[in-house]
């Protein structure tokens, strides 16, 4: 099955024009060592090889900062498949777009030395034209970042035609009104964090000045928010309901916080989980009750009218 990918090419599309020219996309951090050997199929496998070379090479990093790098390392050299498509923005409120049609090539020397040959388009599809849902998916902090559920959308963009109108379906939602209003939640959450209750004790994960928690992916999925504590000594995970069925949420956030236990948190640091809803949920009340390291809210919304 086609796969899309939403791929920064190098930090603010530096180099996205020297990629669409030369018909690859390609990616840095491990720089000079060359993966032809060393891509298995399993990320995990990659990753317990180079996470302690990547802190070796960069010993100011953090265990978070590494398996995110690495991450997307090999997600670039080897996840992404022979007819997926990538979009890269180009730096002027564009993206390119290509399908993959090579396996990996390393270029020693090279500031971004790990590629993959693309066949690009010959439409740049503007950021103006995408729906919202689109537009968040595809500005999402990090170099990778997987927009496979807009594949509907996406081709129709590619045909040169706008999406008259965009059903998503996901067998675990319960009411789909709830679940588009808390998309825009999480993007309201970020943009508010440090007026919000959580924002008094963790900020939202950074790297680099960069705000990488953001939709952080995970061995199990992506989790919404990631952030950590003030004094660095808890991380804490953050998912919303998004009107999906109570076992579920309650499941996938566990599943979040034992990733990040034990391939994210360093020696000393605890992990926290936070479920935020659109209204009260006897189910996950009941769910946590034996979970006391999951606390549970949720949220109300003021609407108020200026006149001008």
């Amino acid at each position: 099955m086609k796969n899309y990918y939403r791929i920064m090419l190098g930090r603010k599309s530096a180099y996205a024009e020297e990629a669409y020219k030369g018909n690859f996309i390609a990616v840095g951090f491990i720089k000079d060592k060359d993966l032809t050997h060393h891509l298995p199929d399993n990320w995990r496998d990659f990753n317990k090889e180079f996470i302690p070379i990547f802190l070796q090479q960069n010993p100011s990093k953090t265990k978070v900062a590494a398996g995110l790098a690495c991450g997307m390392l090999w997600t670039i050299a080897k996840g992404v498949q022979i007819g997926d498509v990538v979009l890269c923005p180009d730096g002027k409120g564009g993206y390119y777009a290509g399908e993959v049609v090579g396996e990996y090539e390393y270029y020693k020397g090279q500031e971004l030395p790990h590629h993959r040959p693309v066949k690009w388009y010959p439409r740049v599809i503007l950021r103006e034209e995408m729906s919202e849902p689109l537009q968040n998916s595809t500005g999402a902090i990090g170099t990778v970042s997987d927009v496979s559920k807009h594949a509907k959308e996406i081709e129709t963009l590619l045909a040169g035609m706008r999406l008259a109108s965009i059903v998503a379906t996901d067998e675990t939602i319960e009411d789909p009104s709830v679940f588009a209003l808390e998309k825009h939640l999480e993007d309201f959450l970020v943009q508010n964090w440090k007026s919000t209750e959580l924002g008094k004790r963790y900020d939202i994960y950074q790297e680099d000045g960069e705000m990488v928690g953001q939709q952080y992916q995970s061995d199990t999925g992506t989790i919404d928010i990631l952030a950590i504590s003030k004094d660095k000594k808890e991380l804490l995970v953050v998912e919303l309901k998004k009107g999906r069925v109570s076992d579920v949420v309650v499941g996938q956030v566990q599943c979040y916080m034992g990733y990040v236990k034990e391939q994210l948190a360093e020696q000393g640091q605890t992990v926290k989980g936070v479920i935020i809803a659109f209204e009260d949920d006897i189910k996950i009340r009941r769910a946590l009750s034996v979970a006391p390291n999951i606390d549970f809210y949720t949220y109300k919304i003021h609407f108020k009218l200026d006149k001008v």
